[in-house]
């Protein structure tokens, strides 16, 4: 893992990409390197910086140059190893035992049909000097980042979008749609991004650009067709590919941690990748008795022990109790973009303390909830089918029942208040905006009603971005067509974007054994109805999980992977969000209402609705858009 740089057909490129590579010095502690190249076609700089993973001698570091290819990679192939025996019988000779030189001698032998024979993570970029064409290319579920900004008759590009802002923040504007896209769902989708004119490479996509400046992007892996085909086909033997994923998870010449919550993901993960090496150990994290009482959520922490203590694993315990004001303004320059979930603060902490102990790769359990159907939000949405064919009459009564209950009590969160008054905000809508309210902070017109009309005008066509996701597919079944919008935009847009950034913070690798392309493959061979049975979700998930874990992981209430968000909110974060946020530069600016503003928080500190989420995302987008303003980034 590492972060990438460059600058194609630029005039000042050597200095941008000095400063971007600097930028993102905290993705690659242990060497950096830059490459140039200038002739009467073809200006050309890039940079990288290394976290050594696969091969820790110099000879591996980048930027890599052989034979007229030069590469700057970030990411780890899983099937390196396979690929090079390939090449190597086709005369192919290695230098070093990368995985680097076996990207790049499977770009001289395959050029763009490499993409799909590489099953890992990625994001690199390829100059060829022969023709001087520049590529940029993504791994096919989009768990890497990659950024990239066409300039006069050429391109910049780097891992993190704050090393393009360094670069050229006083060229650069805010994206007012994607501020809008950042409040609807609290992330900004792949298909925006928050500064206009940036572009997110998308995944299973790569782009060519030449030096007379012509340019084009072409798609080689696509999850719909994907999921369409697997679905048309005969279920997949779930437990070999997932235990076949787990052990490719594991190439690495460092030691290997792993995320362990307690909960059937990262349990699975954990366990599968112990029973390979005995080795590894674990990291969990606990709250402080006092939030968790507010926020109503368990404590996982109990069922992670009882994970370690049953399968022999080492556990490292870290209690989350953060001077979140203090936290919030790194939080914001970290996530790049305005995102607020605050489990990115989780991912951070944890990553700090695996990394003070010499730890340089965690597996993750992430993305087996989009892909299994283990969201409460694919439940309710099922069930929200059946509510809505109520009598008219009964349905009211429901409503006007449920409007009167507080959502806490004397201090102590009400969970299920909560999830009514959420459930409510969507149970009678159609399909594709059930769905999308159902994660959502706002119903369209309470988001109107917060914003200036200004940024209000953008708001239909982020909702339509939704819907042409949604609906771009041929599946035949409402619960895997959930899974498939899920995957291609919560996944990518939130929870890989936030813990790439935040784990790379840290100087820290984190792999998803169930983000692969053939674990989606099987995930989408499996029937709706099998991911979701008689009101529980990953139904199937939990039938193969039974031979590898005790039934009381694999049964447990679902929990997700968060922070205690009320307390913070009400607690530690009252104080900022008074000066920092009402007083603040969106309501200074009219963007938004200081009016609805200040409502929503009444309504939040007297218990009657919960509004934290909301609250956190606002404030989150406040610090972000001061601090790119602040890099003299415009409106």
């Amino acid at each position: 893992m590492c972060g990438i740089a460059g600058c194609y057909q630029q005039p000042d490129g050597r200095k941008l990409v000095e400063v971007m590579t600097d930028r993102i010095a905290h993705r690659g502690p242990d060497a950096s390197g830059t490459w140039f190249l200038q002739d009467e076609r073809v200006t050309a700089q890039l940079g990288h910086r290394r976290l050594s993973i696969i091969d820790l001698s110099r000879a591996a570091d980048q930027p890599l140059a052989k034979h007229g290819l030069v590469l700057v990679y970030n990411g780890e192939l899983y099937n390196y190893q396979a690929l090079r025996a390939e090449l190597a019988g086709r005369g192919v000779r290695f230098d070093t035992t990368s995985d680097t030189e076996v990207v790049l001698e499977s770009w001289r032998m395959w050029g763009a049909g490499a993409l799909p024979r590489f099953r890992g993570m990625f994001a690199f970029a390829v100059l060829d000097e022969a023709c001087g064409d520049l590529v940029l290319a993504r791994d096919p579920l989009g768990i890497k980042p990659l950024y990239y900004l066409p300039r006069g008759d050429g391109v910049i590009f780097a891992s993190e979008l704050k090393a393009l802002v360094a670069a050229a923040g006083t060229e650069l504007r805010i994206d007012q749609g994607a501020m809008v896209a950042s409040m609807l769902y609290y992330w900004v989708p792949e298909q925006r991004c928050a500064i206009a004119g940036v572009r997110k490479l998308p995944g299973g996509c790569w782009a060519r650009f030449r030096p007379d400046g012509r340019s084009r992007q072409q798609r080689y892996w696509s999850l719909p067709d994907v999921a369409a085909e697997a679905g048309a086909g005969p279920p997949a033997d779930l437990a070999q590919v997932i235990e076949e994923s787990v052990t490719a998870h594991l190439a690495s010449d460092v030691p290997v941690s792993t995320f362990l919550s307690g909960g059937l993901d990262s349990s699975i993960v954990t366990v599968l990748a112990h029973r390979a090496d005995p080795a590894i150990d674990a990291y969990t994290i606990a709250f402080r008795r006092q939030d968790q009482r507010l926020e109503a959520m368990p404590d996982d922490a109990v069922y992670a022990r009882r994970v370690a203590a049953r399968f022999g694993l080492t556990l490292h315990e870290i209690e989350i109790s953060p001077d979140i004001a203090g936290l919030l303004p790194r939080i914001v320059d970290t996530l790049d973009e305005p995102i607020g979930d605050p489990a990115a603060i989780n991912t951070l902490l944890m990553c700090q303390a695996a990394r003070d102990r010499g730890v340089k790769v965690v597996l993750s359990g992430m993305g087996a909830d989009e892909l299994f159907g283990g969201y409460r939000k694919h439940i309710a949405c099922i069930l929200a089918g059946r509510y809505h064919r109520l009598p008219a009459a009964a349905r009211a009564c429901t409503r006007s029942a449920v409007s009167r209950l507080p959502v806490s009590v004397a201090g102590r969160g009400l969970r299920y208040p909560r999830w009514a008054k959420r459930f409510l905000t969507f149970a009678e809508l159609a399909e594709e905006p059930r769905f999308r309210r159902s994660y959502t902070l706002y119903d369209p017109a309470e988001l109107a009603g917060l914003v200036s009309p200004g940024l209000a005008a953008h708001l239909d066509g982020v909702l339509a971005e939704h819907s042409v996701v949604y609906h771009d597919n041929h599946l035949t079944d409402q619960v895997n067509r959930m899974c498939l919008a899920d995957a291609r935009m919560f996944l990518p847009g939130l929870n890989l974007a936030y813990t790439d950034r935040a784990a790379m913070a840290a100087s820290v690798e984190v792999r998803v054994p169930f983000v692969d392309p053939l674990v989606a493959r099987a995930a989408f061979s499996i029937d709706g109805s099998a991911k979701i049975r008689r009101g529980h979700g990953k139904a199937e998930l939990k039938r193969v999980a039974e031979r590898w874990l005790p039934r009381e992981i694999v049964h447990r209430p679902k929990a997700s992977f968060s922070a205690p968000l009320r307390a913070w909110v009400r607690g530690d974060l009252a104080g900022l969000i008074q000066d920092a946020l009402v007083a603040g530069e969106l309501t200074g600016s009219g963007l938004i209402r200081r009016e609805a503003l200040v409502r929503m928080i009444a309504e939040d500190r007297a218990g009657h609705e919960d509004h934290s989420k909301r609250i956190w995302q606002l404030l989150s987008l406040e610090m972000w858009f001061r601090n790119a303003k602040s890099q003299g980034v415009g409106m």
